[in-house]
């Protein structure tokens, strides 16, 4: 018996490595493969609701402050509403602080609430209450009550929204908008394509042509 004993342990170590080896192989998120313009990588992994392997992928450079965005807004919920599996809706980060003084905080405070997994929560709040916000001095305490709301941690919101992780996704976000040339906000890619401002207006065109390229 003593002598079949190691062979019986390395059988159970195998047979647990096995195991192991399926559990984490079904338990792995799918890759995300989306269809964007060639730039700097932005944050890691990307703010995307919809598909992991869309047939359309909706960039957006935005600023929580900027009205234009705030308009936009309602627009590309119904785009998530109406086409579902078929497009991913990518948020980039782009706090254009030299005109919205609040633009940063709001930032931070999707990307904090990102890490407690409710960052399209924050971001669909975030911009449906815009005119409330906007103008308040103590911006975060608004954040902090929504995420009470939310069931999220308000404290730790508070804190990872001076998170080193939540100011580096911020920065990666930027720095991809700026190596593929963005000034202003709200601005688009549509599977890699700058969608002009006047474009936007026919947007659910640009969707159903891509759809059937």
């Amino acid at each position: 018996m003593k002598s079949k004993l190691p062979f019986i342990i390395v059988g159970a170590v195998l047979v647990f490595a096995l195991i192991g080896g399926v559990w984490f192989y079904r338990s792995r998120k799918p890759s995300i493969v989306l269809n964007t313009k060639a730039g700097a990588p932005g944050a890691q992994p990307p703010q995307v609701i919809g598909p992991n392997r869309p047939r359309v992928t909706m960039e957006e450079f935005g600023d929580f402050q900027c009205p234009p965005c705030g308009k936009v807004h309602p627009v590309l919920k119904k785009v998530e509403e109406d086409y579902g599996a078929r497009v991913a809706i990518v948020f980039r980060e782009f706090p254009m602080t030299q005109l919205h003084v609040n633009a940063l905080e709001a930032a931070r405070a999707a990307e904090a609430a990102g890490l407690q997994g409710a960052f399209w929560q924050m971001h669909d709040f975030i911009y449906d209450t815009q005119e409330m916000w906007s103008n308040w001095r103590d911006v975060r305490q608004v954040f902090a009550r929504q995420a009470t709301i939310m069931g999220l941690d308000p404290k730790r919101l508070r804190s990872d929204m001076d998170s080193a992780e939540v100011q580096q996704r911020i920065a990666a976000d930027q720095q991809r908008g700026q190596s593929l040339g963005v000034v202003g906000t709200p601005t688009f890619f549509l599977n890699g394509r700058l969608i002009a401002p006047e474009e936007l207006e026919h947007l659910r065109e640009l969707i159903d042509a891509a759809l059937k390229q």
